[in-house]
């Protein structure tokens, strides 16, 4: 029975809908370029190597055992590797990969068109996974737990509940917000990992094969240059390597030198603390606008002209980490490292990072 097409079926998708199915082998809705620079194997992927180490193993015994692997939860900053991890685990499985979104998911009958389409042995990618509605996640659990899917056919009086066999099945879900994740979700995945920032050496090793795989030949002080401006994530030193490598085939000879890098970086508005033009105006806004702090999220927001919900999910959290901000209770306050990054005079009792 194809529920998608089932007339009786509660939310009933539109005639000739169905899922988007993403194979390893198939076309990444990503662009070709950035698809080109992620890691296809486990060994490729740079530092992490507790996840990666694990997973080695997991995989293999899962391999060995004729099993699909166990629900696989992958947690941490945007732009760390969750969804090559993904597209690693499928990889490494020899299995085709499904791959959707959460906030694409608003009826029961969306994810059950997903999981009747399932190959068995598949791995069924879920980005954005705390995004879940509860209807949805509920059907979730005896699919992930028992491999089956009830179904709710006709309405009222005359209702009936149908369940379907479902093949075997790896549920990979990404998440930023781990804690928003409700408790019975969370524990019904196996495996659960979370990626950390990465260190500018291993950044480094990054920025170098990427410049290899796109023919660009890079000086060791380039790649460092690059790698130290980062944020800690991969997905921008390639970011910032496109740009660097535009900048050194048209103002230089094609080689990505330190000094090359300096001068791109410095032009893209990237200063060493990794931090851009918008970042730096939150910090300045808040010595300036409103004496330090403490200002609350949406008085920020309204300050910067930006959505208080940009200003805390986007900017706010590389600032905290790098402790140019503080959250207090009354709002958010500039530290003495603020106020020196902005090459201000430090005030008496401003913020300390302790």
């Amino acid at each position: 029975m194809s529920i998608a097409r089932d007339p009786n079926f509660d939310g009933e998708l539109p005639e000739g809908a169905a899922p988007a199915v993403v194979d390893m082998r198939a076309a990444d809705p990503d662009d070709d370029l950035d698809r080109s620079l992620r890691p296809s194997r486990l060994d490729e992927f740079v530092a992490q190597d507790a996840v990666t180490d694990q997973l080695a193993v997991f995989i293999e015994a899962a391999k060995r055992r004729g099993e699909p692997l166990d629900h696989v939860l992958l947690s941490g900053p945007p732009g760390l590797g969750k969804t090559s991890l993904a597209h690693i685990i499928a990889a490494e499985l020899e299995a085709p990969l499904v791959h959707t979104a959460a906030p694409a998911l608003e009826r029961k009958a969306d994810i059950a068109a997903f999981l009747t389409s399932l190959e068995p042995n598949s791995v069924f990618f879920i980005d954005e996974i705390h995004r879940l509605n509860p209807a949805i996640e509920e059907t979730l659990y005896p699919a992930m737990e028992d491999r089956r899917l009830p179904v709710v056919l006709g309405q009222g009086a005359g209702a009936r509940t149908v369940t379907l066999d479902l093949p075997p099945f790896t549920l990979v879900g990404a998440t930023t917000r781990a804690g928003l994740l409700s408790k019975p979700l969370h524990d019904r995945f196996g495996v659960s990992h979370r990626l950390e920032h990465y260190e500018a050496s291993d950044l480094g090793v990054i920025v170098r094969r990427s410049a290899g795989i796109l023919e660009v030949e890079i000086e060791p002080a380039g790649a460092t240059a690059i790698a130290s401006r980062s944020r800690g994530t991969p997905r921008v030193a390639n970011r910032l390597l496109r740009r660097v490598r535009d900048f050194a085939e048209v103002r230089g000879t094609g080689v990505v030198t330190g000094e090359i890098a300096t001068e791109a970086l410095g032009l893209l508005d990237v200063d060493e603390a990794g931090l851009d033009r918008h970042d730096r105006v939150i910090l300045e806004t808040i010595a300036v606008k409103f004496s330090g702090g403490p200002v609350g999220l949406t008085t920020l927001g309204d300050a910067i002209d930006e959505e208080p919900d940009t200003v805390e999910g986007v900017y706010e959290p590389y600032l905290i980490q790098q402790g140019l901000i503080k959250r207090t209770p009354r709002g958010r306050v500039l530290t003495e490292r603020g106020y020196e990054h902005l090459g201000l005079p430090v005030p008496e009792g401003a913020a300390t990072l302790f």
